[in-house]
């Protein structure tokens, strides 16, 4: 198995599947969910995310890893068998994460939510390799196997006195065919990780997906109903109020970084919209 530590030093960007990024996917909250996150279309087009049977819908540490991921199959050269394999050790140190028995388990639970949670698309999803919208399910995963490491391997256990039964292990990943197949075509956003993971705000780090798919569209600027994007995102807030509340930090984070020039949220009659400038794209 060619693990992680094998790989090429890690680049820069990390390029995602542009049909994706377009649509809610990762919850950003973390109050009671019923179970799908549904999206419409102005076409009559939807999006439907199902949690899987005794499961809950992806969530904040789900993006990261889906982003990790995504990451690493670049990394790979987007193998055409779809496969990506890392230990968990290695894996949660490049996202930044404390790596102890709860987030060992955090990480295996998140691969398996990935595999489980099935995406349904009624002529949402764009399938670059066919050149037409998709009807059908899929999952963002297609195998997720993770092994235990072997008693040789496992030196580094002292290290944990935590670790249990949740021991390291080595993982392999199969990214979905449709995904894949985007990506191949071309069919992209791409992302700066140095920038991705100095955002310390979920909502940011979402916002800055979605942003990335508008400069894909050729925007400079972009105005958006604010419960448009609330649904976008997705945001359980509904009133302006609040969801100006949530925003607000994420704004002001992705200015910092210069991922945007401005944001403001402003009032037109009975609406309220958001309207964004833009920033540099630097890798």
């Amino acid at each position: 198995m060619s693990l992680a530590v094998r790989r090429r030093p890690a680049s820069r960007a990390i390029v995602l599947d542009r049909s994706l990024e377009a649509f809610p996917l990762f919850r950003l909250s973390d109050t009671a969910d019923d179970g799908a996150i549904s999206f419409a279309l102005e076409s009559g087009a939807r999006w439907r995310v199902l949690a899987a049977p005794g499961d809950r819908l992806p969530g904040t540490f789900d993006q990261d890893v889906y982003i990790e991921l995504l990451h690493r199959y670049h990394d790979a050269g987007s193998p055409a068998d779809g496969g990506v394999s890392f230990t968990l050790h290695n894996f949660l140190r490049s996202m930044g994460r404390r790596v102890d028995g709860r987030t060992y388990e955090q990480l295996r639970a998140s691969l398996a939510r990935l595999e489980r949670t099935v995406i349904e698309s009624a002529g949402a999803y764009y399938d670059a390799a066919a050149n037409a919208p998709f009807d059908g399910a899929f999952t963002l995963l297609n195998s997720v196997v993770i092994e235990r490491r072997r008693v040789n391997d496992r030196d580094q256990l002292t290290l944990f006195s935590t670790l249990t039964a949740s021991e390291p292990g080595d993982a392999r990943v199969v990214i979905a065919p449709l995904v894949r197949g985007n990506i191949a075509a071309s069919h992209v956003v791409t992302l700066s990780a140095p920038r991705y993971l100095a955002l310390s705000s979920p909502v940011a780090r979402r916002l800055y997906r979605l942003l990335e798919v508008a400069r894909e569209d050729g925007a400079v600027t972009w105005r958006i109903e604010l419960t448009r994007l609330a649904e976008q995102l997705p945001l359980t807030q509904r009133y302006p109020s609040h969801l100006q509340r949530v925003l607000q930090p994420a704004h002001e984070m992705l200015v910092a970084a210069g991922l945007l020039r401005d944001a403001i949220v402003r009032q037109n009659k009975r609406q309220w919209y958001v309207d964004y400038v833009l920033g540099s794209r630097l890798l």
